[in-house]
């Protein structure tokens, strides 16, 4: 909204003469009416200040301070390493080291501010964006995780529903094998009783025969009548005698022996003391080539040119790993992750000091980072990535793959793997879950031990090839570089998509410019850096990084500016 209150003439002002003024100089940060602003325009001093109608001009809330915060001196310098203007006292103090110090006022100059304020307002738009997307996946992902904890409660339910029906099918069967046992007995020993009963009633008229043939016969009729009565009693003693070999006179107990594999189940269904393990799994939302990076108001990435380019080394560490380094990992807050050749993984101070060593089984080869916890971690000999987690020490996930792998690296929430069978060169993107995403066959002569993956572009480096190649997600080659390269080891990429080679067998830094198509030596120095095997960039600035050597013997603080 424009002034309501009435802007005076400052120079009118000055000479204590009440004018409204008519515009606005943003130099001289005062109103001019008509008559001052005809001097203003033609003074040599003032002719190129920017001027605007005073019914245009806003009021600023804040002014733009043009002294330094921290020594109150006027920003006058401006460090291109840091991407910061300076007054005097910063380049004394803070920035001595720094390379490319140029006057802020021909910053100023060559600024095209129309650009920088599109390019500001897209990165504003950008950030909206991005974190509108973050809102709308947050709510959806409530919803999703109470369909899930729903799925959940069905699977429980369905599982319960499949044992009860099982066990009441299994109970059925045993029920029915058991009734028909026990009609089967009861009908054998309701025979038997019933052969009994029949005995028993001949064996009671005998003993009343007995009675009336001794007591109301003659003595020969006695004699027979008895002797026939024997005859029969012997009969009924033989029935007695076999009775004891009759299966039918033996009690029965229906007893039912359990089955040996429900005991063992039994057994393991105690021993369960979950259903199931409830796990968050977190991923990674918006990846790097989504957020807004950081950039210069004066340069953009397609203005950077590697000749004006330097490295310098700003601090040399000595450090005893005792074995050869294979990968190295910057965090943000300045300690190192090393990884010996087939060995361990370990975390180092920033001033070199080994802290422990991570608790990880097996013999590691490459390491990249995949949010400020999680680790991804090669073990060529068992053919798996592991995920680490820093913040519980603990290996949270194992990716097994069919081939030995090598280089990692990680973009746009996936890994780019390097695998080789036989001379055949792969290289694998795949996903959180561990699935693959695509295969892309690459050319090279030696086994994929480096790369870069980001903008969906694989860069690797072929240290027997001397080359360093870069293919997009189809694998096809968008640049080769052989030019001077002796044994190409560790990359990284800066902010502008330079590829930054550690030449080991030539102890040469060098950096490849974004089409493959230009370099320039970086660091040539034998003494300063010897068998430069991996490099990467610190995580809070995209201006400095480590280097370190094949034999694990130092760190090297680099600094880069662009002039």
């Amino acid at each position: 909204m424009a002034s309501s209150k009435p802007i005076p003439c400052g120079p009118c002002y000055n000479a204590k003469v009440n004018t409204q003024a008519e515009l606005w100089c943003y130099d001289c940060e005062e109103g001019l009416c008509s008559t001052c602003s005809g001097h203003h325009k033609i003074s040599k001093s003032s002719r190129d200040h920017k001027t605007i109608n005073i019914k245009s001009y806003k009021l600023s809330n804040k002014a733009i301070k043009t002294e330094c915060d921290k020594h109150g001196q006027q920003l006058n310098l401006y460090c291109p390493s840091h991407l910061m203007p300076c007054c005097d006292e910063c380049i004394l103090t803070r920035h001595s080291k720094c390379s490319g110090i140029t006057s802020l006022a021909s910053v100023v100059e060559e600024t095209k501010m129309e650009k920088s304020k599109e390019s500001s307002d897209k990165d504003i738009n950008s950030i909206l964006d991005i974190l509108n997307k973050i809102m709308v996946n947050k709510l959806e992902n409530i919803n999703r995780g109470e369909q899930q904890y729903d799925s959940i409660k069905g699977r429980i339910a369905e599982v319960r529903k499949k044992m009860n029906h099982h066990l009441d099918k299994l109970e059925k069967k045993l029920c029915k094998e058991t009734e028909t046992i026990l009609s089967k007995e009861k009908l054998n020993a309701s025979d038997l009783i019933n052969e009994i009963e029949e005995k028993r009633g001949t064996l009671d008229g005998m003993k009343d025969y007995l009675h009336e043939v001794t007591t109301h016969s003659s003595t020969l009729q006695s004699f027979l009548g008895v002797h026939q009565i024997e005859q029969q009693v012997h009969q009924c003693q033989r029935y007695v005698d076999n009775l004891e070999d009759d299966e039918r006179t033996k009690e029965f107990d229906i007893n039912m022996e359990q089955n040996y594999e429900i005991e063992e189940s039994l057994k393991k269904l105690e021993s369960i003391e979950s259903l199931g393990e409830v796990t968050v799994v977190k991923t990674i939302s918006m990846n790097r080539e989504t957020s807004v990076r950081r950039e210069a108001q004066v340069q953009s990435r397609e203005q950077s040119d590697i000749n004006n380019m330097t490295m310098t080394i700003e601090k040399k560490i000595q450090i005893s790993i005792g074995n050869w380094i294979r990968d190295m990992l910057c965090l943000i807050d300045g300690r190192v992750i090393i990884v010996k050749q087939f060995g361990t993984v370990n975390l180092l101070t920033s001033d070199g000091e080994i802290r422990k060593q991570l608790p990880i089984p097996g013999e590691a080869w490459s390491v990249t980072q995949i949010n400020q916890n999680t680790f991804a971690i090669t073990y060529p000999k068992e053919k798996v990535i592991k995920i680490f987690d820093m913040e519980n020490e603990t290996v949270a996930k194992v990716f097994k793959l069919d081939k030995q792998c090598y280089g990692l690296s990680f973009s746009n929430n996936s890994l780019a793997v390097g695998l080789t069978c036989w001379n055949n060169a792969e290289i694998r993107i795949i996903d959180l879950q561990g699935n693959t995403l695509k295969s892309i066959h690459v050319q090279s002569e030696s086994t994929l031990l480096h790369m870069v993956y980001c903008y969906d572009r694989v860069i690797y480096s072929d240290y027997q090839g001397k080359a360093v190649y870069c293919v997009d997600g189809s694998g096809k080659q968008i640049w080769q570089y052989t030019q001077g390269l002796s044994e190409p080891e560790g990359l990284c990429i800066d902010t502008y998509g330079n590829t930054i080679v550690a030449d080991g067998g030539s102890d040469r830094i060098i950096v490849i410019s974004k089409d493959g198509q230009d370099s320039k030596v970086l660091i040539n120095n034998h003494d300063e850096l010897q068998l430069p095997q991996c490099i990467c960039f610190s995580k809070h600035t995209e201006s400095s990084g480590v280097i370190s050597d094949y034999l694990g013997t130092y760190l090297a603080n680099f600094n880069l500016s662009y002039k």
